[in-house]
């Protein structure tokens, strides 16, 4: 195998994430990435396999990683006894997106990099995984209510995914535009009263 020449792998990242910026994945050429980086397609194939490879190589260990974060916090919250998650829920909601949002913004060129250019990749469904992720464990919360005495009114399924997705577009809102961080740390907080107060309502809890 012929040796890598030290630097070109951090070169290619670096001019790629520029190109997928500003292109988009799918418009974003290896060509360009290659003359940008002062090297050749073929190097990038060699380190990169293909073009996905390439924009997985840039955003991957952070989706990954925001998307476990997420996971964690939901099993963590339903792995409390039945009768303490009706008095945890918006602590561990709102707990969960302060976090996600705070690693966000100290990779703010890759969150923008998945949620604005990523059509073309599997990338592109963060939202949509999120948005499923929440309803399940919506889904389950509600049979806690349920058991507890407290059961909820029956959701229509259409709204209730509308709500869900509404309510992770707009916390990306502040991602996309590179909110001034006290100023989305403000909103953030006032989200989380927004629909932590609508939740309840429609659950029949508020």
């Amino acid at each position: 195998m012929a040796k890598q020449i030290e630097g070109v792998y951090e070169n290619i990242i670096a001019c790629a994430t520029k190109e997928f910026l500003n292109k988009g994945y799918a418009d974003a050429s290896l060509r360009t990435i290659a003359a940008e980086a002062h090297t050749t397609t073929g190097s990038i194939y060699t380190r990169f396999g293909d073009k996905e490879g390439l924009f997985e190589a840039i955003v991957g260990e952070h989706y990954t990683k925001v998307m476990q974060m997420y996971k964690a916090a939901q099993e963590e919250f339903a792995n409390l006894p039945a009768e303490s998650q009706p008095n945890n829920l918006a602590s561990f909601s709102g707990d969960c997106m302060y976090d996600m949002f705070l690693y966000c913004y100290d990779n703010l060129e890759i969150f923008k990099l998945i949620l604005l250019k990523s059509d073309g990749t599997k990338f592109s469904h963060m939202i949509d995984e999120m948005v499923e992720i929440e309803v399940e464990a919506t889904h389950k919360y509600l049979n806690v209510l349920k058991k507890l005495g407290k059961p909820s009114p029956k959701i229509d399924t259409k709204l209730e995914h509308m709500i869900i997705t509404g309510m992770f577009n707009t916390y990306f809102e502040l991602i996309i535009h590179e909110m001034p961080i006290e100023d989305a740390k403000l909103y953030l907080k006032e989200m989380r009263e927004f629909y932590t107060a609508g939740w309840m309502k429609i659950m029949g809890q508020g």
